[in-house]
């Protein structure tokens, strides 16, 4: 792809591939009747998380904060364990005080972009989607994959962990017109508050292009006509979401005065009780439900993936400020 003699930059890339082997053909088919039948594209809230870059891209190290500051703690335990890894040795000395000092400055700001023993860590910011129809909304495709029985998912794990954010790997003709799609997507609709508008359109500019990530899986229900998310979890394959959304503490219906132990062991009881439904359309105490396909985009730019912008809400401050905090208020004791 040139542009005026030059190679386009990598971030600009948009590169459709057609593949002739059977698996990719039927699932090319797959995308694009449900394009047909799910036309319609609805956008959920935010989620973050944080990327390492690698050989001058970005590996996804967990995505799957609601807030950005949920995400730097997930950052900061990260550092910890990679602290606790390594090993105690005259050599290795500097790489364990990186360590340190990168945890502990997350314990106290909300720092979303720094370099820690010379590699680049960010906070970055995802963006998912669901198609609806005029039955709900789209479930899993007969190309996803579902590898587990139900009862077994909690063995799956999420394709997206390690996930590398490049914007010039190849994407089939369904997916490479959704990303041409979402290039210039952005909230116009007046009930979106105007900063979250404005920081909208502003990406559009400054991270120019979309990364398609792996598909996840949730649960609707629908409710008073119309069909809302069962929860904000996503799973790695739609019998995770099965497994998990299929069963409600809310069927043990304890009593408020029952004791704690005796709880805990209902709670075992029901789970151990529960046979996790396979079809996609089911019921949960008469409430219609449906395993929904959730796709997410990033935006990318010159330097990488959008972090967070200033309009996304973020209520909690670095949990060291948050215990300061609580001092000051007479809430926690000082430490001895």
């Amino acid at each position: 792809m040139t542009n005026r003699g030059e190679q386009v930059p990598d971030h600009l890339v948009i590169r459709i591939e057609q593949h002739d082997d059977p698996v990719s053909a039927v699932a090319e088919d797959d995308a694009r009747r449900r394009s047909v039948a799910y036309p319609k594209l609805m956008w959920g809230a935010p989620f973050f998380g944080a990327a390492e870059e690698v050989d001058g891209r970005w590996r996804i190290l967990q995505l799957t904060a609601d807030e950005p500051q949920s995400a730097r703690d997930s950052l900061a335990s990260h550092f910890r364990k990679l602290y606790s890894e390594t090993p105690q040795t005259a050599e290795q000395a500097a790489e364990r005080a990186a360590y340190e000092t990168a945890y502990e400055l997350l314990d106290w700001e909300p720092v979303d972009e720094f370099t820690v023993h010379g590699r680049r860590y960010r906070i970055i910011r995802a963006q998912p989607f669901i198609r609806m129809g005029p039955d709900g909304p789209e479930p899993p495709r007969p190309t996803d994959p579902d590898p587990h029985p139900p009862g077994q998912a909690e063995r799956s794990t999420s394709p997206t962990d390690g996930f590398v954010i490049d914007p010039t790997a190849s994407s089939g003709l369904t997916d490479g017109l959704v990303r041409m799609e979402m290039v210039s997507a952005s909230y116009r609709t007046t009930s979106v508050p105007e900063d979250v508008r404005a920081d909208s359109r502003r990406a559009v500019t400054t991270h120019p292009n979309v990364v398609l990530l792996p598909v996840g899986y949730t649960v609707g229900e629908h409710v008073a006509g119309s069909w809302r998310p069962r929860s904000f979890a996503t799973y790695p394959t739609p019998q995770a979401a099965r497994d998990a959304e299929s069963f409600s503490i809310a069927a043990i219906l304890p009593d408020e005065n029952t004791p704690i132990e005796e709880f805990v062991a209902a709670y075992h009881r029901a789970r151990a009780a529960h046979q996790p439904p396979r079809t996609d359309d089911f019921e949960v105490q008469g409430v219609p439900c449906r395993v929904t396909r959730v796709e997410t985009f990033v935006r990318v730019g010159p330097d990488g993936p959008e972090g967070p912008r200033p309009s996304d809400r973020d209520s909690q401050p670095p949990p060291a400020r948050q215990v300061q905090e609580l001092r000051a208020q007479g809430l926690m004791p000082d430490p001895d």
